[in-house]
């Protein structure tokens, strides 16, 4: 009894994972079908253009080197 009931429990939890990855799937092509490209409200004009060229893009770089100029003052 108790192999019959990992058996059925195992194909059971693996039927909802398939059914759960193709409904993901399926869901996330209509939300990207249907949904408007999202945009911020500064990449347009006063008449609703997109302004392509007034884009600012800005990359902070981590510089963690600091420690070794660094001395003590014991």
């Amino acid at each position: 009894m108790l192999a019959v009931t990992l058996t059925i429990g195992t194909l059971v939890s693996i039927m909802f994972f398939f059914v759960g990855g193709v409904v993901g799937w399926l869901a996330k092509e209509h939300f990207y079908q249907t949904s408007p490209v999202y945009t911020h409200p500064e990449m347009f004009d006063a008449a609703g253009n997109i302004i392509p060229d007034e884009i600012l893009a800005v990359r902070f770089e981590n510089d963690y080197d600091y420690d070794e100029n660094e001395e003590d003052d014991d």
